[in-house]
């Protein structure tokens, strides 16, 4: 019975003079660094998006709606021929109103504005024209997109993590010290460009509603679009 009773209280001053766990993960023997780094990937474009649409004004609702249905007609056409699915255009707006001021008052204005999927690179110079020409007289884009965007991360998350383990390599060097283990790895997300904000609205300059095909589209150049990634990683240091 004494023998238990003293070993019982032996275990419990062992206890006693253990230090509490390190809540951050370290040992009593390690010293924790925590980096931050950033990551790049360079990627090009393989989606394009344009807002466009049509735009009309008469004297009544029903003549207004009229017109403007039959243009989106056309430009729905023009699309259709230069190989866009149904499924790659999407309505964004449809507004239909009377006119209260000024010369035109008591005239009905409507317009009808698609977002446009394309995804052929080589043909939104043509698409810009053959929607022009078909009668589109709102136009916003277009804004460059790369379709898997998680797969053309990877780099940049395996690039941000290299820089990371550079770096606390470093810092370790210098104070005589080696990387004994990984503790934790935090993605910090994306930034950079693409920014991810939408297009502004389409809008129709008095000098798009005159604009013939020959004037309708400027070279298109899809360039590059530049993904970064931030990491936070925590390093246990120990004695080399």
């Amino acid at each position: 019975m004494r023998i238990l009773v003293l070993l019982s209280l032996l275990a419990f001053a062992s206890a006693c003079d253990r230090a509490p766990a390190d809540p951050r993960g370290v040992d009593r023997d390690e010293t924790l660094l925590t980096v931050t780094a950033t990551g790049r990937a360079d990627n090009r474009p393989d989606e394009a998006r344009l807002q466009l649409g049509v735009q009309s004004q008469a004297a009544s609702a029903e003549e207004t709606s009229r017109l403007n249905r039959e243009k989106m007609q056309r430009v729905t056409a023009a699309l259709t021929g230069l190989g866009v699915k149904p499924d790659d255009l999407q309505t964004r707006n449809l507004s239909l109103q009377r006119i209260d001021y000024g010369k035109e008052r008591g005239q009905f204005r409507a317009d009808n504005v698609i977002e446009v999927k394309l995804r052929d690179m080589a043909k939104v110079g043509d698409a810009v024209t053959a929607v022009t020409t078909a009668g589109a007289n709102l136009l916003s884009g277009p804004e460059l997109r790369v379709s898997d965007r998680e797969g053309s991360s990877r780099s940049a998350y395996a690039a941000a993590y290299r820089a990371a383990r550079l770096r606390a390599e470093a810092y370790a060097g210098a104070a005589d010290l080696k990387i004994g283990r990984v503790l934790g790895i935090y993605d910090g997300g994306e930034y950079g460009v693409p920014t991810g904000y939408p297009p502004p609205p389409p809008v129709a300059p008095p000098s798009m509603r005159t604009m013939n095909a020959e004037q309708s589209v400027a070279p298109f150049n899809p360039g590059i679009n530049t993904t970064e990634v931030r990491v936070r990683v925590d390093f246990a240091l120990e004695r080399k």
